[in-house]
Order: structure tokens, then sequence, then C-alpha cells
């Protein structure tokens, strides 16, 4: 069995538990950006699904003999944006090169300044603290 982590995952020499702690939660707040990242192109590829059903459904209309109302929903809704100006996977460009790549930027860098780069450093002590030492299924890493 693996009893400790790897070197990735133990402080470098000098580190104290505030700053482990800061960058725990440094990490914990691009966990949750990167989840709002995932909702986003969640909405993308909903939007990009409803316009395409939205364009069958035209065409289903269209088949049942009502013309004008078909044209008049096409032309207004089918292919429109959904803000200003944007589809949909312009918002998802625009995130991920203002928002997004700034935050994962900060968050690297704070790492590299302050423990090497390392990552999960919080998560892996608490990893240590929590585990049963000894134990199958309770091991450091795997081997």
């Amino acid at each position: 069995m693996s009893e400790r982590p790897d070197g990735d995952h133990l402080r470098p020499p000098g580190v104290d538990d505030a700053t482990v702690e800061a960058l725990g939660k440094l990490s914990e707040a691009l966990e949750a950006v990167e989840e709002a990242r995932g909702h986003l192109y969640a909405f993308h590829r909903r939007c990009g699904t409803a316009d395409l059903m939205l364009g069958d459904a035209v065409d289903l209309l269209r088949a049942a003999g009502h013309t004008g109302l078909a044209d008049e929903i096409d032309a207004d809704l089918v292919g429109r944006n959904i803000i200003e100006g944007r589809w949909s996977f312009q918002v998802v460009e625009d995130y991920d090169a203002s928002y997004y790549a700034a935050f994962t930027e900060h968050e690297r860098r704070a790492r590299e300044q302050l423990v090497a780069g390392r990552r999960h450093l919080f998560e892996s002590e608490m990893k240590e603290d929590r585990r049963t030492h000894g134990r199958r299924h309770h091991e450091s890493r795997p081997d």
C-alpha cells in the first residue's frame, strides 16, 4: 500500500496552513467556475437543439397546411440570436476568453508562486487526515 501522497501532493517546505487553506478555497472557487462553464456549454447545446427542433416544427406546420404561421415563426424565431447579436456559441466563446481565462490564469499563477504549482494540497492533506492508515481501500495513492 502507498502510505504517503506523491510529491505533487505534498506541501513544499515552509508553506504554512493559512496558505494551503487559501489555495484550497481558490481551487474550490475554480471548481465552481468549471461547473458554471459546464452549465454554459449545456445551455449552448440546448439552444442549438431547440433551434433545430423549431425548424422541424416549422416544416411540420407547413406540411399540415399552416404556411402563414410557419412562415412567421421561421422568419422571426428560427436562427434568432439568443441575446443581442449573439448565438450561444458566441456567449461561450466570450466567457472562455474573458472571465474563464482570467480566472484559470490567476489560480495557476497563485499555485506557481506559493506552492511550486502543486494542485489540491488542501484536499490531499484532508485525505491524509480522514483515511484509515494501513487499511485496504484507504491507500494514499495507487501503487
